[in-house]
């Protein structure tokens, strides 16, 4: 009997797969696909240009928002500065209007011009078989060559921060798309506090990476999205071909994110989690940092170590280390397959 993958990212090892027999033979390619490899970078003689392509599939008020936002967190990790945006709009037959159509790509236009990004093409069409938009967005960053961070830099020795805590987009999905099921555990203004996660603390980690890359002794940044912190460092962890040994009890997990997730019977490792990031520090950068980001008022916290061994992410467990749980597919797709979305 045939078997088929549930609703998420393809398995590892079959992407993995996948990847292994996609043509790779110009040299101006610096950087190519792989597990935890999210940017591809193409040398472009004086500098490098960072290309990001990025679906929002969930169904959500503010879609062209998260279209910029998500493209250009991923941008942000390499150390390059966001510049140009094409866009794929995939609008619902039966459901688009004017009126809907123009609020989407007004939020797209103003997130671009807050971020100095400029919109230079794309395709637009009302599809049949959806029932939500989806957008694709494809985003082109530049970064000097001596200014390339990228997730296989992590080295033995460094420590892990992560700034602002889990799961922050998860909060702010669930409570603008199921606030109903949350009304029995929390009130309406804790409901209306959990959407604003959107916003604040926010999933945007563009200001995130640009502290961390003029501190310096940052080696790799990876923000976590599907999958959750888990899954994104354990990509962290395939990149570098490195071993992450982590202790979960020191990662920010705001109590209202926490009881979210408990309502849900979500483990808050696996949600997605985009509004943090993960970074690969040097030992002797970790304090200067850290203060850095407390001064512009951005929790962040030391989670723990990177060493040599074989890939793989550790827990600290009484004084033992254990593996990390492995997630197959986030966990916030039970939810979205087991219920309807409040409009």
């Amino acid at each position: 009997m045939t078997e088929f993958f549930p609703v998420g990212k393809l398995p590892a090892d079959v992407l993995a797969n996948i990847l292994a027999k996609m043509p790779q033979h110009d040299p101006q390619v610096r950087l190519g696909p792989g597990i935890g490899l999210d940017c591809a970078v193409i040398d472009f003689g004086e500098t490098n240009l960072v290309f990001k392509i990025e679906p929002i599939t969930f169904a959500s008020s503010e879609i062209g928002w998260y279209a910029v936002q998500i493209a250009v967190n991923d941008i942000s990790t390499t150390g390059a500065l966001p510049k140009w945006m094409l866009l794929t709009a995939l609008l619902p037959e039966g459901k688009t209007t004017a009126a809907s159509a123009d609020e989407i790509f007004k939020q797209v236009s103003q997130t671009c011009a807050d971020l100095g990004i400029d919109v230079i093409g794309g395709h637009t069409e009302i599809t049949y078989g959806i029932d939500r938009p989806i957008l694709v967005s494809t985003v082109i960053g530049e970064v000097p060559h001596d200014q390339l961070i990228t997730p296989k830099g992590a080295l033995a020795g460094d420590h892990i921060l992560v700034t602002k805590g889990i799961p922050i987009e998860a909060t702010a999905l669930l409570a603008r798309e199921f606030p109903e099921r949350l009304s029995a555990v929390l009130t309406s203004e804790e409901i209306a506090m959990a959407q604003q996660y959107l916003f604040a603390p926010g999933i945007s980690v563009f200001k995130d990476a640009r502290i961390a890359v003029q501190c310096g002794g940052v080696h790799a940044m990876h923000d976590p999205t599907e999958g959750g912190i888990a899954t994104a460092l354990l990509e962290m962890a395939t990149a570098s071909q490195k071993q992450l040994v982590i202790d979960p009890t020191k990662i920010p997990m705001p109590a209202l994110s926490l009881r979210i997730c408990r309502q849900f019977d979500l483990d808050p490792l696996g949600t997605i989690a985009s509004g943090a990031l993960l970074l690969a520090v040097d030992p002797s950068a970790v304090d200067g940092m850290l203060a850095a980001y407390q001064s512009e008022g951005i929790l962040a916290a030391d989670i723990g170590l990177i060493r040599d061994g074989a890939a793989d992410v550790l827990e600290l467990h009484d004084r033992q280390t254990v593996p990390l749980r492995r997630f197959v597919r986030d966990e916030i797709t039970r939810v979205y397959e087991t219920a309807p979305a409040n409009d």
